[in-house]
This record gives C-alpha cells, sequence and structure tokens, in this order.
C-alpha cells in the first residue's frame, strides 16, 4: 500500500468512538503507516489497538500507549479528540471547564515532547475554546493549530440537499463560521444548489429559518437518534484535514483558525479557509448585513467563553499571551 507519508501521526483519545474512527479513517486513506494511538483508559486503548490490527491494514506499524512521553515524541502530525463526550441535553459550552483543563494539560505536552510538531487538529468541545488552550500552551505558531468546524458547514449542506432533492456535492457555499456552537452564524448568500444561487430556488424564509436551527443543533439530534454524540463524521472531517496539511488535497472547507487582527480578535473561530502543506491560511467572510451581524454576535459569544477560562485562570489575560506563546 502506498502512503501519503512516514511520519508519526498521533491520535489523542483512541479508546472513544472518535478516536477509533480517526485511526482506521487514516489508514484507510493511506495517510502514514505510523500511527500511535494515545488515550489514559487502557482496556479500551488495547481494544482499539487489536480491532485495527484485525483489519489487518498493508504496513501499518501501529502503536498504542498510556504514555504521553512515547505518544507525543517525534509526532509530527497530531489530532486529539482526548475531551468528555457532549451527552444529552448539555451543550458544547456546558463541557467549558473540563475539557479546557484537559487542553492545557494537551498543549503543555506538545511543547515538552514535540516542539517540532507539523499539524495539529483539535476537535473535543467546546473546540474553539480548546483549541486556543491548546495554541497557547504549545508554544506553535497559529498555522500549525487548527480545530474542527468543518461539521456545521456540512450538516448545512446536507440539509440543503434534502430540501432541493440533490447530491449533497451539488451543494456548494453552505458554510457556517464563527464559533463552533449554538451561537454559529450560518451563511447563505454564497450558496448554490446546482450551480443556481439559494436565493432563486424559492426558499421560504420560513423554511430557511427552521434549516439554520437545524444546523446549530445537528450534534444535538444525533445524541437523540443515536444515544450518543457524533463520531463518524467528525472523525472523517479531522482526518481529512490532517491528510491536507501532510500535502493530500487541500481542505477547503471552514477551520477554526486563531484570528488576532482585524475585525475579530484573540480567539479561534471558524474562517474561510485552507489548509495544506503549510498550514492553516484564512480570508475574511464577507455576506449580507445581516450575516455580519450574526458573525459579530458568535464573535462576541466567543470573546465571553475566552474571558470565562481565563477568569479561571486556564489562560492568562490577553495582553500576557505573547510571553507564554511568543508566536502570538
Amino acid at each position: 500500500m502506498k502512503y501519503l507519508s512516514n511520519e508519526k501521526l498521533t491520535i489523542v483519545g483512541a479508546a472513544g468512538m472518535i478516536g477509533s474512527n480517526m485511526a482506521q479513517s487514516a489508514l484507510m486513506l493511506g495517510l502514514t503507516p505510523n500511527v500511535c494511538l494515545y488515550d489514559v483508559y487502557e482496556p479500551g486503548l488495547r481494544g482499539v489497538a487489536a480491532e485495527i490490527d484485525h483489519c489487518a491494514f498493508e504496513g501499518a506499524n501501529l502503536t498504542w500507549t498510556t504514555d504521553p512521553a512515547e505518544a507525543f515524541t517525534g509526532a509530527k502530525f497530531i489530532i486529539s479528540s482526548g475531551g468528555a463526550p457532549r451527552k444529552e441535553g448539555m451543550t458544547r459550552e456546558d463541557l467549558l471547564k473540563g475539557n479546557c483543563q484537559i487542553a492545557e494539560e494537551f498543549g503543555k505536552n506538545v511543547r515538552q515532547y514535540c516542539p517540532d510538531v507539523k499539524h495539529v487538529t483539535v476537535i473535543f468541545n467546546p473546540a474553539d475554546l480548546t483549541g486556543l488552550v491548546v495554541l497557547l500552551h504549545s508554544g506553535l505558531s497559529p498555522e500549525k493549530v487548527t480545530t474542527l468546524a468543518a461539521l456545521d458547514s456540512t450538516r448545512l449542506q446536507e440539509a440543503l440537499a434534502a430540501e432541493f432533492g440533490v447530491q449533497q456535492c451539488k451543494v456548494t457555499g453552505a458554510h457556517t463560521y464563527g464559533g463552533h456552537g449554538e451561537a454559529m452564524a450560518v451563511f447563505a448568500s454564497q450558496v448554490k444548489i446546482d450551480g443556481k444561487p439559494l436565493s432563486e430556488m424559492g426558499l421560504s424564509a420560513e423554511r430557511w429559518e427552521e434549516i439554520k436551527h437545524n444546523t446549530v443543533q445537528g450534534g444535538s439530534n444525533i445524541i437523540k437518534l443515536r444515544g450518543r454524540s457524533s463520531f463518524q463524521s467528525p472523525a472523517y472531517n479531522a482526518v481529512k484535514m490532517i491528510e491536507a496539511a501532510m500535502g493530500g488535497a487541500p481542505f477547503t472547507w471552514p477551520a477554526g483558525c486563531y484570528v488576532k487582527d482585524g475585525a475579530y480578535k484573540g480567539v479561534m473561530m471558524a474562517m474561510p479557509s485552507v489548509i495544506d502543506k503549510s498550514g492553516a491560511h484564512f480570508s475574511a467572510p464577507e455576506g449580507t448585513a445581516e450575516e455580519m451581524a450574526g458573525l459579530q454576535r458568535s464573535y462576541e459569544h466567543l470573546c465571553k467563553m475566552r474571558d470565562e477560562i481565563i477568569d479561571l485562570g486556564i489562560i492568562p489575560p490577553v495582553a500576557e499571551w505573547k510571553t507564554l506563546n511568543p508566536s502570538l
């Protein structure tokens, strides 16, 4: 089997459903034979490693460990789903304190054991905050750290495809920006259905509001249907982000990126972006006045949550960030 890279990919939280799906997806897509599974839950981790071995991927060099030094040392790419999952009735923001503390430890492990890592993708919620914490404590440059945000846009794309009875790939420009949570900004002005602008498709304002609501609540709906939080879709999207960072096809769905200039400052948020071998690159969103107002509200919500973790002592005040991470 031909692999895209031979460099070490570490999957954090590998004993969980997202982590195990990421491991399988990475090997199925041929990212690298050198995949290291890391988790603190040894029995589950051992079970995942056995399952992946039973797949008999040609040329795979799978390792697993509960030791962070072993897991992180030599890693060139890392995906982390290593936080507590969201349960029914919880918002992503409900996970704030505990998962940000986990993110702090993760970032410090990166700084200590693999400061030359090429790309880190953080997907455990609230991803905008956990990604920011990892970035600050890892010392990495911003283009090397991204968070999962594409899932909101793929849910919007799927809903519109179902609405108009077209293949999902025929819906383009279906993007959400800002926070990866209930305050996300859902954009319609760039959407096309099989090449035709959404504004010309006869979609009523009421129906569009329903679609927006269902997109925002997409994760909650999966929990109600399956009894647990999403795992297949976040796993696949995260692996595709790392594939792009390894030099595969660029990842063009919105990614959570660190922004520090212009209208938005000092947060991780979903932006129009491209991930490629040189890292994550983003541009300013464009939309109607209403869409941009929604994005501003989402940004303000992110700032409020950021200030909460500053008050908790997980990260220092914004003015001190450059001392903690000179790359910012």
